[in-house]
């Protein structure tokens, strides 16, 4: 048996699942290249009727950025919903049936005009799995090379910076950053390349 802490301890498996509760109709109500809604009427375990409404967002991919002397490549990104700046990793949403590490490079590419030797996957997560089935695939970008040049959607306002190991780590320990997508991703990629 591995003892508690231990890097090499085995996960506990996933709790037995639950039967899904009885669909009676799905209800489109918006529709858009981004994002959809829809509403389900359904039957809770208890026979009860119920309404469970689901945000649909297709795939996305963020990656972490590492340079070859072990800066971290993050951008600073406008976010329209509350109208801030923040520094941020690499992400996008996938092409529907594009390749997730595929997509990581491109989005890599384009937001931060970087190119990896090599992009090592890490664990995924659902980003928001109360209301949506919106799935995160999560890359290590090691060895970058900023050599491209970036590659802006109109609607992107993106500025590109390079940070040592140590002030990643302050802007995670003081909240500065506040993208879950980029938080979460960096926390892995910590967990995960600190115990090599």
């Amino acid at each position: 048996m591995n003892s508690a802490g231990s890097s090499d301890a085995t996960p506990p498996p996933d709790p037995a699942p639950f039967e899904p509760y009885g669909l009676v109709r799905s209800r489109r109500i918006y529709e858009s290249r981004w994002v959809s809604l829809r509403a389900d009427d359904v039957i809770f375990p208890d026979g009860s009727p119920g309404v469970h409404h689901v945000v649909e967002i297709g795939p996305a991919v963020v990656v972490v950025p590492v340079l070859a002397d072990g800066r971290f490549v993050l951008i600073g990104q406008y976010r329209y919903p509350h109208g801030e700046t923040h520094w941020e990793v690499p992400a996008g949403r996938l092409a529907p049936g594009e390749d997730p590490r595929l997509g990581a490079e491109r989005e890599l590419r384009e937001e931060a005009g970087a190119s990896p030797r090599e992009l090592v996957a890490l664990p995924g997560f659902y980003a928001i799995n109360g209301i949506s089935d919106h799935y995160a695939h999560v890359f290590a970008a090691l060895d970058c090379e900023l050599v491209h040049a970036t590659e802006h959607e109109p609607s992107e306002r993106i500025r590109v910076a390079t940070f040592q190991r140590d002030e990643v780590r302050a802007l995670l320990r003081s909240g500065a950053i506040v993208d879950a997508f980029s938080s979460l991703s960096l926390y892995r990629y910590f967990d995960i390349f600190e115990r090599r």
